[in-house]
């Protein structure tokens, strides 16, 4: 029998779903700073800094401007090292390794420390490669892998639907928000224990800057995080750990008060937290 009826054309296959984020199946490392120092030279930047930073919480740094908190930071993966004439003394402790022990792997200490960076930083690469490159430089060379990891971690930071159509697209065409969040990407697919977040909001719009807190809360947990801000509201919102930080006459930066976020920002003691903090007037003397 002759049928005028057409086939129907086959359904377009569905887009794939993103990976789950897995919890990591190892505690995240506690990190202990003791006596810490960090000079320019003459110049000293950090003194004394003694902390010990909670295992899969955030932990953030707040205080002024200029008094070395962005220079610890960048300690705690030796980033220093990159800075002709600064050295760092005292003990840095992730777990029981001491990272300033000159025996230390610096290729395996910045695949275990991930850093993020006020303004992002994609490499002038496809949105894809921004995470393969680092993969295959630390020997991933299997295509199948690189492509499941990136599905992962892109889906991770809630990139994966939002670029999964354009994978091979510049990833210096996306906005300031999703720039930062492939470059958090491309710290978690070498596997991190600690993240550190160098006021990563800084250059965002307030928007974005929602994202990325949502982001880093969401790690809380599967990493230790440790964050540097100036945005105290923002300190309020996503820590759990807080330390102050104030500077020297000299103009080196110390620790005033650290604990948790709560005392810190509701029954904080030392004057200049409160000052700082809470705007109590005259609690800084001078």
């Amino acid at each position: 029998m002759i049928t005028n009826k057409r086939p129907k054309p086959p359904k377009p296959p569905k887009p794939p779903k993103p990976l789950p984020v897995e919890a990591n199946t190892h505690t995240p490392p506690t990190l202990k700073l003791s006596e810490v120092s960090v000079h320019y030279g003459q110049k000293m930047a950090i003194s004394q800094v003694s902390l010990t930073l909670p295992s899969g919480k955030i932990s953030v740094l707040v205080g002024p401007s200029g008094c070395g908190k962005s220079s610890l930071l960048a300690s705690i993966n030796r980033m220093t090292d990159l800075t002709p004439g600064c050295r760092v003394s005292g003990t840095i402790h992730i777990d029981q390794h001491n990272i300033l022990h000159p025996n230390t792997s610096l290729m395996h200490l910045r695949r275990q420390v991930g850093m993020v960076f006020q303004q992002p930083n994609p490499f002038p690469l496809s949105i894809a490669d921004n995470i393969r490159f680092p993969l295959r430089e630390h020997g991933q060379k299997d295509p199948e892998q690189l492509h499941q990891i990136t599905r992962k971690v892109l889906a991770d930071v809630g990139l994966w639907d939002e670029v999964a159509q354009r994978l091979d697209s510049p990833a210096l065409q996306l906005s300031g928000g999703q720039q930062q969040r492939l470059c958090i990407a491309r710290c978690l697919a070498l596997s991190p224990e600690v993240l550190l977040f160098d006021e990563p909001c800084s250059a965002l719009d307030p928007l974005a800057t929602q994202k990325i807190e949502a982001l880093i809360s969401r790690l809380r947990g599967r990493y230790t995080i440790l964050m540097v801000t100036h945005n105290l509201a923002q300190a309020r919102r996503i820590a759990d750990y807080v330390a102050v930080f104030w500077t020297e006459q000299s103009g080196a930066g110390y620790v005033v008060e650290s604990g948790d976020s709560q005392r810190i920002f509701e029954h904080s003691v030392h004057p200049i937290t409160q000052s700082f903090c809470h705007g109590v007037p005259g609690a800084i003397k001078g």
